[in-house]
């Protein structure tokens, strides 16, 4: 488990981090969502043991990581932007490296051996780091990372610079590990967030703005009850029907979508679904498509950071 208690962090007169709070239970993939220069980097290298906050609390596993940042980096594997790999190693090299960095107990061989299993690089083993691919150099990275199997996973940007087909397998491979492990993923990449992350936190300008469940955020935000539907019949035979129902405002048709198929816009002051269906049901007229006014993860992101601005000073990645 991670706790974030009124972290901060300045450098001079510029605040990268402002007084967030939040808890990463354990087995649960937070995303942490953020435009460039937000302070997701900040915080990470924070919770990571790499910078020292200005004020506030980081607890891994209970340990505080700026009374005990031996204790607490033991739970925790850190994956940098740029991972921070030797090029002129090996794998096998780099990972008995990092091996005898931290002080491992673990059985070397089958530890190791696991860990190229799970990542995927147990065939690039014998291979120069400079000469992999950009993936492979992440799957090293992550790989170094995993070494100690350490409880807490911190992954910053994991995809960064990848191809689509990387970042497929890298975003894989991460909802996997968050079967067994915390997991904190910074990312700016919005479907990055919604395809792995189970909660969501966005920061903006340092501080914390949000955070939640995607749904829960969107049911927060979203304005109403409005509904777009997909209804099979004639279009002068639906409209009066949808017209009718209580606390229906106004109704727009869109377009024919198919055949004898069109869309409709309602905007409602209540929940309605139940009682179109009722409705529709009672006179054969099938509903091919419902979808309520819950706002989309974009949306959510630039309804809540709508007027930021980090070229100006006072903020920092």
């Amino acid at each position: 488990m991670i706790e974030v208690k009124n972290l901060s962090k300045s450098y001079g007169n510029i605040n990268a981090v402002r007084n967030i709070s939040f808890t990463v239970n354990d087995c649960e993939i937070l995303g942490l969502l953020g435009a460039n220069g937000a302070g997701k980097t900040t915080t990470m290298n924070i919770l990571a043991g790499y910078l020292a906050g200005t004020g506030g609390e980081v607890l891994i596993d209970g340990r505080d990581i700026s009374i005990d940042p031996i204790g607490a980096k033991k739970n925790v594997g850190y994956l940098p932007e740029q991972p921070p790999l030797y090029q002129d190693m090996t794998v096998d090299e780099y990972l008995n490296f990092v091996y005898g960095l931290k002080h491992c107990k673990m059985p070397k061989k089958s530890h190791l051996g696991e860990i190229k299993t799970l990542t995927g690089i147990e065939d690039v083993r014998s291979r120069v780091i400079r000469n992999l691919s950009k993936g492979y150099k992440q799957r090293t990275g992550l790989a170094g990372a995993l070494v100690g199997n350490p409880n807490t996973l911190i992954l910053d940007e994991p995809t960064v610079g990848l191809d689509p087909k990387q970042m497929i397998e890298m975003r894989s491979l991460i909802k996997k590990l968050g079967r067994a492990h915390t997991v904190i993923l910074s990312s700016h990449i919005l479907t990055e967030v919604q395809a792995v992350c189970g909660r969501i936190a966005i920061i903006d300008r340092g501080k914390l703005i949000a955070a939640d469940t995607e749904d829960n955020l969107s049911k927060d935000l979203s304005a109403g009850y409005d509904l777009t539907l997909r209804i099979e019949g004639a279009k002068k035979d639906v409209l009066p029907i949808l017209r009718q129902i209580n606390n229906v405002s106004d109704v727009q048709t869109v377009r024919e979508t198919e055949k004898n198929v069109f869309e409709y816009e309602l905007k409602a002051k209540s929940d309605i679904r139940r009682e179109v269906f009722r409705r529709m049901s009672a006179r054969n007229m099938p509903i091919l498509y419902m979808k309520n006014s819950e706002l989309s993860l974009e949306e959510i992101f630039l309804k809540l950071t709508a007027g930021s601005f980090y070229g100006k000073g006072g903020d920092a990645e």
